[in-house]
């Protein structure tokens, strides 16, 4: 059963939410927030699988919320998509960086939801590819000189080759294909890559894929 957080300061949008993740066979709202304290309280006793985080709500946003559960070693299993009324969200680029693991727009359709719940949990890509390369796009935008690059040693060339193609934004089967292997493969060695970086999702993978230099700005295809 998948627990599911949800956090925003609408009760109108919270009780959307809960209609619709409450009615399917594996999935449950373990509890709900109005703000981003509540929330993390909510966090720290109900020990989530997944939290729905609005960005933008009162005493402490979503932002640093999130940031805060993220950084802390005790909820490394709790994974945090975030909400937003627009997929361009000034704070969607800091949120990713914050380690949250993806963002919806609230009024996304109701199978995309869902889908994103399982996928975030399974470790899978959360966000559509569209708007995974626009955001990659706002990343490399920002980005600043690249990082060291020791981390990188820790991985084999057909890895690095792997993580360069989850950084320009491609899905498992993308990189399937362009590889020529099968997509177990693909999701394998992505697997790998995120374990030995010490990646909490492909989210984080895509952050460090240009932190590390390993994949530049003018690289999307």
């Amino acid at each position: 059963m998948i627990r599911v957080l949800l956090a925003d300061d609408q009760s109108l949008v919270r009780a959307g939410f809960r209609a619709l993740l409450d009615a399917q066979p594996d999935i449950e709202v373990a509890g709900e927030a109005a703000d981003g304290d509540e929330a993390l309280r909510k966090v720290r006793e109900l020990r989530p699988d997944v939290v729905l985080m609005d960005i933008r709500m009162p005493l402490l946003d979503g932002l640093a919320a999130t940031r805060r559960i993220t950084e802390d070693e005790a909820l490394a299993e709790v994974r945090v998509v975030m909400l937003t009324t627009f997929e361009l969200d000034e704070y969607v680029f800091e949120a990713i960086r914050s380690g949250a693991s993806g963002f919806l727009v609230k009024d996304t359709e109701p199978d995309e939801l869902l889908r994103a719940v399982r996928a975030v949990v399974a470790g899978d890509a959360l966000l559509s590819p569209g708007v995974t390369r626009r955001l990659i796009a706002e990343f490399a935008a920002r980005s600043r000189k690249p990082a060291s690059t020791a981390e990188l040693a820790r991985l084999t060339e057909r890895e690095r080759e792997v993580m360069a193609l989850v950084g320009i934004g491609l899905s498992n089967e993308e990189i399937a294909r362009r590889l020529v292997v099968s997509p177990l493969t693909a999701k394998t060695h992505v697997s790998r890559t995120m374990v030995k970086l010490g990646a909490r999702d492909r989210a984080q993978l895509v952050v460090l894929a240009y932190e590390s230099g390993l994949v530049r700005p003018g690289w999307l295809g």
